[in-house]
């Protein structure tokens, strides 16, 4: 058994962990190519149905289980999942990392296809008119997981296998999940950091400033536009599956766009648009007071004049007034990438420095 304080960072770190993949793939698409990204629940949603839907019906098909339409049914999916988790996974940790590994997979290549799918639109509207198509788009996902039961059972949802039953239950289980989120949070960050500083990703921030201006150097906007959106729809997928193997259930009336679209914009906007260490320190707030919040509700509710359960919320809509009105840039500006690294500049400055004294 834990201290209570270390439930508290570990909660923090997993909500951390998975609103920095989510928050990074947001920021690649708006931060990096200026799309108005206001579906970022669309792909995230895709993520979570895929884990919802797709490891726990292989398993069932491999051992003789229901995995058509009864196995979305909760009556049936339960004792289905927990037969899994204890006779397949627990005993099988290779077994397990590979689920894992494999839904993520799929997970990624459904959130692109939807990403490639949503960038048709944005080939042709602009600005309002399409963020207000991809917020669309992500509500009709949501409508279909809510009400197509043979999905990710409707309204009940569904019990998601769960891949780290091999580390063990209880305490070891929670750090030994919370270390593979923090893990796979940091390969998207080097990810997305590698990819902002190459050529694909200064030819994005070339379109968001000025696309008369990249298409004049050569640059396919269309191509630029859709690879964005396809690469974030990948990143963000494979954040909502994170989370429903997290969660232990998969129901799509969960998946919000106020909690999947509002506050990554949120977390973004206060650690800096456009740069990825932003991101990271803005994600890092809110999930540290997201978190105090939950744990402290309380002691709370005995101080404030409001329901602790709406404070976020409230926070949330401050921070994005508060942050548009007086620091637009957020708490870390974006910084120029230089195609070039500046001891190679200086280099280049003094050997022509050289050659004119020569001359």
């Amino acid at each position: 058994m834990l201290p209570p304080y270390v439930y508290l960072i570990l909660n923090i770190l997993v909500n951390f962990a998975v609103f920095l993949i989510v928050t990074l793939s947001l920021n690649l698409e708006t931060g990096y190519a200026g799309i108005p990204q206001f579906g970022r629940v669309l792909a995230v949603l895709a993520g979570a149905i895929v884990a919802g839907a797709v490891p726990g019906r292989l398993i069932a098909y491999y051992i003789g289980e229901k995995w058509g339409a009864e196995y979305a049914n909760h009556l049936y999916n339960f004792p289905i999942v927990d037969r899994i988790n204890r006779e397949i996974l627990a005993p099988n940790p290779l077994l397990s990392i590979g689920i894992l590994l494999f839904t993520l997979v799929v997970a990624a290549i459904f959130g692109g296809i939807l990403g490639y799918l949503s960038s048709y639109p944005a080939l042709r509207l602009k600005e309002a008119y399409l963020g207000i198509t991809l917020l669309a788009f992500g509500d009709a996902l949501q409508i279909i997981g809510k009400y197509w039961q043979p999905l990710v059972g409707a309204t009940m949802g569904v019990t998601v296998p769960d891949p780290y039953r091999c580390i063990g239950i209880g305490a070891e289980k929670t750090i030994g999940a919370t270390l593979i989120f923090l893990g796979f949070a940091i390969l998207i960050y080097l990810f997305v950091e590698s990819l902002g500083r190459s050529p694909f990703g200064r030819a994005l921030k070339a379109m968001r400033d000025s696309e008369v201006a990249a298409e004049v150097y050569g640059k396919n906007i269309v191509r630029l536009r859709g690879w964005a959106l396809i690469i974030g729809g990948a990143i963000a997928a494979v954040g909502g599956a994170l989370w429903a193997f997290y969660a232990g259930s998969m129901k799509a009336l969960t998946y919000d766009r106020l909690t999947w679209t509002f506050w990554p914009w949120a977390f973004m906007m206060l650690g800096g648009t456009g740069n990825n260490f932003g991101v990271f320190v803005g994600v890092l707030i809110f999930s540290t007071v997201r978190s105090l919040i939950y744990v402290y509700k309380h002691a709370l509710a005995t101080i404030i004049p409001i329901k602790p359960a709406w404070l976020e919320y409230i926070l949330v809509g401050l921070v994005i007034v508060l942050i548009s009105l007086f620091r637009p840039q957020g708490f870390i500006p974006e910084k120029p990438a230089l195609s070039v690294k500046r001891k190679e500049i200086e280099r280049i400055k003094e050997a022509i420095t050289s050659k004119k004294a020569e001359a």
